[in-house]
């Protein structure tokens, strides 16, 4: 599996002898096209401090009766077939759960921001929570994945960039693309406020982030060097931004990504927070006010079915591909890996993730010291 970076463009498949199409028109922006600029989603970050901090205090049921109203809804998964109903409720029951985390880099409304908000979803990935509720596993699917895209907007269907279906279809048709990519029955989805990073890591006293190659930030000229590095928020929101100054290009970002989650949460659990009132009580609600979930999604289900996962139980992992330069009419494009990427959709499927990342510790790692 190579690693090698991402072209940034936006480029979108559109019918033959067509003028390329916009991202995105008004109306399938939605609710996400018409937020103020300056919102960035990173899901991970507020969607597991949230949830794991509810579990981990025992105060799970509590904690969502006073944060709730502060989360924001919207229909983020399209209409269910009665089989897939039947089956998502049996999974919350007593099966393994599976939920999409869909976020947004674009900058538009801020200092130097250009591009209309919600165009592009530049983070997309799956959590899955086993069976037996004791681990977790956070699947990064890349961004300009080329893949079939269902139609839907002003898409008739056919091979286009994972990302495109965001654009053509919101949140919407982006889990239908995913569900038909993966054949795994998505049982909730999540989008959050990106800028909440920050937030975060000033709640907690900034984290101490490893890596094992050079960063160099394009915004602020920060240069990061192999090793570890406290930070605070606007060091960690920069760091995780970074796509052009760091090795892999767009896998070396999520990657960063990855490693900034997993020194929070590690960090939220180690610090004392949970157990101080104040501190608590101000990174749940950074988490609430950053959080958009599905109409359907109960939170308090969600706190409970995590409520043993520790950090040491929650692995990160990108989906395995062969090329991120594959030719395609929407521009350079990723070519996942065909016989690992549908081993690992089909273990997320069965519930052995586990199983899979012992038998390919080499794939979709996230390292750090």
């Amino acid at each position: 599996m190579k690693g090698v970076g991402v072209e940034s463009g936006i480029d979108v498949v559109g019918e033959p002898g067509e003028k390329e199409q916009p991202a995105a028109n008004e109306k399938n922006k939605g609710w996400f096209g018409s937020m103020p600029g300056w919102k960035k989603a990173l899901l991970v970050l507020a969607a597991l401090v949230l949830v794991v901090a509810g579990g981990v205090t025992g105060g799970g049921y509590f904690l969502y009766s006073r944060y709730e109203n502060k989360v924001s809804r919207a229909e983020l998964l399209p209409a269910d077939s009665a089989e897939d109903v039947a089956r998502s409720a049996a999974n919350w029951e007593s099966g393994p759960l599976n939920l999409l985390l869909l976020g947004s880099d674009s900058r538009a409304g801020e200092s130097g921001g250009t591009s209309p908000i919600g165009e592009r979803s530049d983070t997309i990935m799956l959590l899955h929570i086993s069976k037996a509720r004791d681990h977790a596993t956070f699947v990064s699917i890349p961004r300009d994945s080329y893949v079939d895209v269902p139609a839907g907007g002003g898409w008739k269907g056919g091979k286009n960039k994972i990302n495109s279906a965001f654009a053509f279809g919101g949140a919407p048709l982006t889990a239908k693309t995913v569900k038909e990519l993966t054949g795994v029955t998505l049982d909730g989805a999540m989008i959050a406020d990106f800028a909440s990073i920050r937030d975060m890591v000033d709640a907690v006293d900034g984290v101490n982030v490893c890596i094992d190659t050079k960063v160099t930030s394009a915004h602020s000229g920060t240069v990061w060097d192999a090793g570890c590095h406290d930070m605070d928020g606007e060091v960690a929101l920069d760091f995780v931004r970074q796509r052009y100054g760091v090795k892999g290009g767009d896998f070396g970002r999520m990657k960063n990504q990855q490693l900034v989650v997993k020194s929070l949460i590690a960090k939220v659990q180690s610090s004392g927070t949970l157990t101080n009132p104040l501190k608590l009580d101000n990174l749940l609600g950074i988490a609430a006010d950053s959080l958009t979930v599905d109409q359907k999604l109960d939170l308090r289900d969600l706190a409970f079915a995590v409520r043993e996962i520790r950090p040491a139980n929650i692995d990160y992992r990108t989906v395995p591909y062969t090329t991120a330069s594959l030719k395609t009419p929407a521009g350079s494009a990723v070519k996942l890996d065909p016989d690992l990427s549908t081993s690992m959709f089909k273990a997320i499927a069965d519930d052995t993730v586990e199983q899979w990342i012992s038998a390919h510790p080499a794939e979709g790692t996230v390292s750090g010291r």
